[in-house]
């Protein structure tokens, strides 16, 4: 095993596959798809334009309990898995335009975006997952909203969680088998 390999491990394995990132931002984004049916759709728009204010710090406590230890800031790999995990940031202005378009259209975007951020994961964490949940996230939302129309708006949400969730297990299960066995809190 080389470098690159031992250091992709440690990725894997410090983030746990990237599966509390995936559950957090599932609950958020569910929570959205909740609220839609009660609030009107600007202000649900707005609430999954934003989830991810909760859902980050979420996700990095769960890391640290699901994660199998830190990444060694020495981690060749360090900042870019930084750079990829904020490389939605970038995309951020067209959700704002599709806002100020038309709000139904806010989770249509994220999708899009969501699945274009989870491609480079197949590669850092080791897994086919992430290129079958960007394919199943954007594919998935963009027919909902073919089918779905203007009624779409929760549903894709409602979608992307589900995505989320089943890949949350198979890519904790993927970075379970890079890492070695948590101790025994049993007592003898």
């Amino acid at each position: 095993m080389n470098d690159l390999e031992l250091a992709r491990d440690e990725v894997s394995r410090s983030s746990a596959g990237g599966a509390p990132f995936l559950l957090c931002f599932g609950a958020t984004i569910l929570a959205c798809a909740i609220a839609s049916f009660y609030i009107p759709r600007e202000q649900a728009a707005l609430a999954v334009m934003f989830q991810g204010g909760l859902a980050l710090p979420a996700a990095f406590l769960l890391e640290r309990r699901m994660g199998w230890g830190p990444m060694a800031k020495e981690n060749p790999l360090n900042a870019l898995s930084i750079q990829l995990a904020m490389s939605q940031i970038v995309a951020f202005p067209i959700v704002i335009a599709v806002f100020d378009w038309a709000p139904g259209g806010v989770p249509l975007a994220m999708a899009s975006i969501a699945g274009g951020h989870f491609l480079p994961y197949a590669w850092l964490q080791r897994t086919k997952t992430y290129v079958w949940l960007a394919v199943a996230v954007s594919g998935g939302a963009m027919a909902i909203q073919i089918a779905l129309g203007g009624r779409a708006f929760p549903f894709i949400l409602i979608h992307m969680t589900a995505c989320y969730w089943i890949g949350a297990l198979f890519v904790y299960r993927a970075a379970r088998r890079l890492s070695p066995p948590r101790p025994s809190t049993a007592r003898a």
